[in-house]
């Protein structure tokens, strides 16, 4: 009896060979993610450099000199820019920190004064700033520190010793520059770099590992929950009540779209529940700018109905379905920054994260809660949900008549 149900439910199961096929494809595409994310392919995959924005205020040789030290460098990649613009990139996201070099940087070398130098950094990218910073700390305050050596040595040549042989002194500041003497390591111990966070903190700004577990965790947990709804079609397919309503005078469309509704309305109630809870166990500052939360919910539970909705129009089962939409799912919350930060990702990983729901909803809530940025700045973000939203509906539109309606 026991053998007869064993052998039964295997047909079953097997008879969905796509059903089957997701089942085993799922832990083969993370396994892969995961992979390539954590560095476990044997060196196919280069680490992005780091992309520094530089103001050069002082613009003298002496400056231009260290900047170009800095710009051989395999790991950073040096963009110049002005100040202000170079300070509005990293309060938004766009870069990781800027390097300014302040009027006065050749004299203070030349004085041996402290320098006028100062990287205002994104405080979100906290690890990428340790990087950073430990190759500055290495390169930038060892040629700094070479300039600073020679200038005061040339002085005290000239005022002691100007009548030196000029081969035995070429020979002595050739030594330095080669750095026989060890004049880089010398300097760096009484060398300081300043460092300004773009993001003042204060009590009215959210926690920044708060915020990313609410909003990681709030998009990919709605993904799922959605998929979940959307399902109730392939429910109603196979109990009949899906060939019942095509006989009343109801358009095919009217019921994806009353779905899409449904699935819309719980989004947006899910969603105002996390930030709720967030809000009163956590604190987390969710007043701080009423009309774009409420925007920015808005277009995150358009997309990511919409997106649910793709994935029942191409489902044939509940089976696919489940396979399906947690391979999905689970993919897109991985490159799009819920599961895995995007700068430990390979670089084109970096580039297709664009593609992901998460991606863009986890962003505009950082400029919410975290950057502060005002509304006309965080509505092309919600100008790119929309935009997922629209041709996820299209597609699902067409797809429900091709592949769900044929089976009723």
């Amino acid at each position: 009896m026991i053998l007869t149900i064993l052998k039964k439910d295997l047909k079953l199961y097997f008879s969905d060979k796509k059903g089957v096929l997701l089942t085993f494809l799922m832990p083969i595409l993370l396994i892969t993610l995961f992979a390539f994310a954590f560095g476990g392919t044997k060196g196919t995959s280069k680490s992005k450099p780091i992309e520094l924005l530089v103001a050069d205020i002082d613009n003298t040789s002496d400056s231009k000199s260290v900047l170009a030290n800095l710009d051989s460098l395999s790991g950073i990649t040096l963009i110049p820019k002005e100040v202000n613009e170079a300070s509005d990139l990293v309060l938004k996201g766009k870069y990781v920190a800027v390097l300014i070099f302040d009027k006065g940087f050749q004299d203070s070398i030349i004085a041996g004064k402290s320098l006028p130098m100062e990287l205002k950094y994104d405080a979100a990218r906290e690890i990428e700033m340790g990087m950073l910073q430990g190759v500055l700390m290495q390169e930038l305050m060892g040629a700094v520190g070479k300039k600073m050596i020679k200038s005061r040595m040339t002085s005290y040549f000239d005022t002691n010793y100007s009548a030196m042989n000029p081969a035995i002194r070429t020979k002595i500041f050739d030594d330095m520059d080669s750095d026989k003497v060890g004049v880089g390591s010398s300097m760096n111990s009484g060398m300081d770099l300043k460092m300004t966070s773009v993001i003042k903190e204060d009590s009215k700004k959210g926690n920044l590992g708060l915020i990313q577990a609410v909003a990681g965790t709030a998009i990919m947990m709605l993904l799922f929950s959605i998929a979940a709804i959307g399902g109730g079609l392939l429910d109603e397919k196979e109990a009949g009540t899906l060939k019942r309503l095509l006989y009343s005078p109801l358009k095919p469309t009217d019921i994806l779209f009353g779905k899409m509704a449904t699935a819309i309305i719980i989004s947006i109630l899910q969603l105002v529940v996390m930030f709720v809870y967030s809000w009163v166990v956590f604190d987390l500052p969710i007043f701080i700018d009423i009309p774009s939360l409420i925007l920015m919910i808005l277009a995150t539970a358009f997309a990511v109905s919409s997106f649910g909705m793709f994935l029942v129009a191409i489902a044939k089962s509940r089976q696919q379905l489940q396979g399906l939409s947690t391979i999905i799912i689970m993919m897109m919350s991985a490159i799009g920054g819920s599961m895995i930060p995007l700068f430990i990702m390979p670089v084109f990983m970096q580039k297709i994260a664009v593609v992901s729901v998460n991606y863009w909803g986890i962003q505009g809530f950082y400029d919410i809660f975290w950057r502060g940025l005002p509304l006309v700045d965080i509505l092309p973000k919600m100008g790119v949900l929309i935009f997922i939203g629209l041709t996820m509906s299209l597609i699902s539109m067409r797809l429900f008549k091709k592949n769900l309606l044929r089976l009723v």
